[in-house]
């Protein structure tokens, strides 16, 4: 392999690299997490209201709150499973 295409290859590395600490640092994003609670919050809203519930609007925010704590929590058994399983792999 000559030193051009470990050069392109290098270039290619870091350019993949960017991006995948974009999609990062969107997945964790306060933004993303702001979305998804708002987009949680219509979806039920809107069936709720759809199949007649009372008060849909109102009812639509529990669920909505429940996701939002959980995508809060996720990142805090994730490091739980990540240390599990690190000392999993040390016994083997």
């Amino acid at each position: 392999m000559s030193t051009e295409d470990l050069e392109k290859e290098i270039n290619m590395l870091k350019e993949r690299n960017k991006r995948v600490e974009k999609d990062k640092d969107w997945e964790t994003s306060s933004t993303r997490r702001g979305l998804l609670v708002i987009f949680t919050y219509l979806a039920i809203g809107f069936y709720l209201n759809a199949i007649q519930i009372e008060n849909p609007w109102l009812n639509a925010i529990v669920p909505s709150i429940g996701f939002l704590l959980s995508t809060l929590t996720l990142p805090y058994f994730k490091n739980l499973w990540i240390k599990f399983n690190q000392r999993k792999e040390k016994q083997v």
